[in-house]
């Protein structure tokens, strides 16, 4: 507790210092929609004169400290009027903005001249926003708008191919990825194994993904974030908007608890395909369904309160013989509070829950595994003046984790219950994030957090000789499983293992000039939670498991450095950076690894060490009638585990090999082009490095039974992956600003056809005997069509 207090008395002795005798004066409000009352993220409030300004935060408010005087405030906001006026500062004002959409400019890739001299002045790197049009001008399979499909079209960031889970950032597993929906951890994101994302565009209001130079507000995945807000609803009247598709459908209502006071919001999506399998003679289901909701209310001028809430659930089915269904649930309380118009706050209660549920009828059992956290956040936000903001808080979480719960299926089954141990775990971590504006070219964002993580006791724990839970067998030069030599007994209340983590952040810009700036950053970050996965499982697995005794956490160090220009009256944007990370504690599993149904994970797995570094470039074009972007990566990401000791050849024999996500090459060009008032044409194009495999060198026989032989790990690829996808967007009355409007959606995914290699399996040909390869394709040419309305 003195810790806390000193932490705070600092905080109060830097306010001071850095207050000077001129007299100043604070302006600050909210800024919203002015037809919904939604409030907008950051909405630049710009006073020209003096070159200086600031931005809302999550909830749409802000505030600025100037000196006494006669200003000209200038709001600007992509896709809004901008609003300009002068004000005289001779007081403390408390003054609202609402925006009104630009009915000649509705594309929100546009970006002002205003906005872009801000973001070269930003210490922040690394970060990339998207909104929720974009998304949808983007060309997707069956047509569904998806904002994890989106993402990949950035610079360092990848999926490991089609219908694949999750996306990859930087050369990071998908675990190492923080997923945020109104501050709920999502821990899947994706529909159908990764068909689709588990986020309803019509829902979402602001999305931002940190690769790196990541705040300190943020913990627990080394990375990256994304963060998600949903909208809150329009608090004025009543409107609903959705989409038909040829898959799926989608169906959003909002509206006023209160007018002027509350909102609610409720949507929700079903994909329906598998209604139509029966026709086709097929018994197999696959449909996923989401519900989104909201509900907001206006207390005072000092005080909001929203409740938000996400279920989604996935079925999948193969006849009789297997089952699968997997989905998340969260809910959120958030007070905002205001204490004064320079300290803002925000206090948090976030239940998470994911739970995976396999049922494999052929061997008649039920296999259930999951995992809940509850989640205590409190955040603050205070404004010292126009060159120093502060963000500091605390978060508490408490995991609970069930690896699995085997229950049979029929009396006949020879599967006995069988309950693995549950584990728990506590998580706490206290930040200070400091954005500092140093002259009017060189600013810094610098923070730390120290986060701490219990690992709780549980009802059993395995006891191994010398602590060493995978022997090294000589004789075969193989790791093994070791037998434990007792079991210890815990209370709930004990603490099994304790992990404590300072973690350091620093971000710099230096501008040039008005159009050029050079950016930096490093950051520490740890991640406490492991992802248990196996590609040659017949499904995805999703097993987590706490760091402990025998299983380290994760440490991240990564540098990045960056060139960011304007060119052309801001017409064009380029974006040059480089990285460098390296990861501590990655787990690596022994050869031979089983996952499902393991009660002592600490048998099969490894503590190894990961690297990862590139070059990312982004060029955009921001008006015209033609707008897009091209995003190159080149990179590379390995992954290592030597030998504990001298004697053991560690796994791959020690060497470096690269890991399931690393990708040399990787450029997508993203376009749109405005036809006319009722066309808008869109396409995408994608170049990505085959993903590493291993296949087989050779083969033996043994007993009449034929045994291939493997190379090292990951030394080989899959075939390149490329496609070009094309939409047509069709809006019959471009004008109409009132009642019912609709457009359509035309779109060709993979326009010619390429069979992509999801996978190289090899098999002996039953009827010549000889060896061949078999490529497995997800999906050839897709059309799709949707229709989208809103009223």
């Amino acid at each position: 507790m003195h810790k806390i207090l000193l932490w705070f008395i600092s905080l109060f002795f830097l306010n001071n210092l850095l207050l000077n005798a001129q007299e100043k004066f604070t302006i600050s409000g909210t800024i919203s929609e002015k037809n919904s009352n939604e409030t907008l993220i950051g909405v630049n409030v710009i006073f020209p004169e003096i070159q200086s300004g600031t931005t809302t935060n999550e909830y749409g408010f802000y505030s600025i400290t100037l000196p006494k005087g006669t200003y000209n405030i200038v709001i600007s906001y992509l896709g809004f009027k901008t609003i300009s006026e002068t004000l005289t500062l001779s007081e403390n004002i408390v003054k609202n903005f609402s925006l009104t959409e630009s009915l000649e400019n509705l594309d929100e890739i546009i970006i002002t001249e205003d906005i872009e001299r801000l973001n070269i002045k930003t210490p922040q790197m690394s970060i990339n926003r998207l909104s929720a049009n974009t998304i949808k001008d983007i060309p997707v399979v069956l047509g569904e708008a998806d904002i994890i499909k989106a993402i990949t079209l950035l610079p360092g960031v990848t999926n490991t191919g089609e219908g694949s889970s999750g996306f990859n950032v930087r050369g990071g597993a998908t675990d190492q990825n923080l997923i945020l929906l109104d501050e709920a951890t999502i821990y899947n994101s994706s529909h159908l194994f990764g068909f689709f994302s588990v986020f309803n565009p019509d829902a979402i209001k602001d999305l931002r993904l940190y690769k790196g130079g990541i705040p300190a507000r943020y913990g627990g995945r080394v990375s990256s974030v994304l963060d998600i807000y949903q909208k809150e609803g329009n608090s004025k009247a009543f409107h609903m908007n959705g989409g038909l598709g040829l898959v799926s459908s989608r169906l959003l209502a909002e509206g006023p608890l209160k007018k002027e006071k509350g909102s609610f919001l409720f949507g929700g999506r079903s994909s329906y395909a598998h209604l139509f399998l029966p026709l086709f003679d097929l018994d197999n289901v696959a449909y996923f369904y989401d519900l989104n909701t909201k509900l907001s209310y206006k207390i005072n001028n000092r005080n909001n309160i929203y409740l938000s809430g996400y279920f989604g659930r996935d079925v999948f089915r193969i006849q009789d013989s297997f089952e699968n269904s997997y989905g998340n649930a969260v809910f959120n309380f958030r007070w905002n509070h205001l204490f004064s118009d320079k300290v803002f706050s925000n206090l948090s209660l976030i239940y998470s829950n994911y739970d995976y549920d396999l049922k494999l009828n052929f061997v008649e059992f039920d296999w259930v595994s999951g995992i809940k956290n509850f989640n205590l956040k409190y955040d603050f936000k205070h404004y010292l003046n126009n060159k120093f903001k502060l963000q500091y808080g605390l978060n508490s979480i408490y995991y609970k984790f069930n690896p699995g719960d085997i229950k049979p299926t029929t009396e006949s089954s020879g599967i006995n219950p069988f309950k693995l141990t549950d584990k728990y775990a506590l998580e706490n971590a206290i930040y200070l994030d400091t954005n500092h504006q140093v002259s009017d070219e060189f600013s810094l964002s610098y923070g730390l957090r120290l986060s701490t993580f219990h690992r709780m006791g549980q009802n059993e724990l395995n006891v191994y000789e010398n602590d060493q839970p995978v022997l090294f067998n000589d004789n075969f030069q193989i790791y093994e499983k070791a037998d434990p030599i007792d079991v210890e007994i815990f209370k709930r209340s004990d603490v099994i293992a304790k992990f404590l983590n300072i973690e350091p952040r620093a971000s710099l810009a230096y501008q040039i000039n008005a159009k050029n700036s050079i950016k930096a950053s490093y950051n520490r970050m740890s991640q406490y939670l492991h992802l248990l996965s196996n590609t040659n499982s017949p499904t995805p697995l999703d097993v987590w498991t706490p760091s402990g005794k025998y299983v380290k956490p994760q440490l991240l160090d990564q540098f990045a450095v960056g060139f960011f220009t304007n060119f052309k009256e801001s017409n064009y944007t380029l974006e040059i950076e480089s990285f460098f990370k390296t990861v501590k504690n990655r787990i690596d599993y022994i050869d031979g690894a089983d996952l499902v149904a393991n009660n002592a994970i600490e048998q099969v797995i490894l503590n190894g060490r990961a690297r990862a570094y590139g070059l990312e470039l982004l060029l955009r074009k921001n008006e015209g009638r033609l707008k897009g972007w091209l995003a190159y990566t080149l990179s590379k990401s390995e992954q290592q585990t030597k030998g504990r000791t001298s004697q053991e050849s560690g796994i791959n024999n020690g060497h470096w090999y690269k890991t399931p996500f690393d990708k040399t090459h990787d450029l997508s060009v993203t376009g749109s082009y405005e036809l006319n008032g009722k066309w808008k044409l869109n396409s995408n194009f994608i170049f990505q490095t085959g993903q590493p495999t291993t296949f087989p060198n050779g083969q033996y026989e043994f007993n009449g039974i034929t045994i291939p032989n493997y190379n090292d790990r990951n030394t080989d690829r899959l075939p390149s992956y490329h496609r070009i996808d094309i939409s047509a967007r069709y809006t019959p009355k471009p004008d109409k600003t009132n009642g019912w409007k609709s457009y359509w959606t035309f779109g060709i995914y993979n326009l010619y056809n390429r069979r992509n290699a999801a996978s190289i399996a090899f098999r002996r040909n039953q009827d010549n005997g000889k060896n061949e390869a078999n490529r497995l394709s997800i999906f050839g040419v897709v059309p799709s069509i949707s229709y989208n309305f809103k009223f």
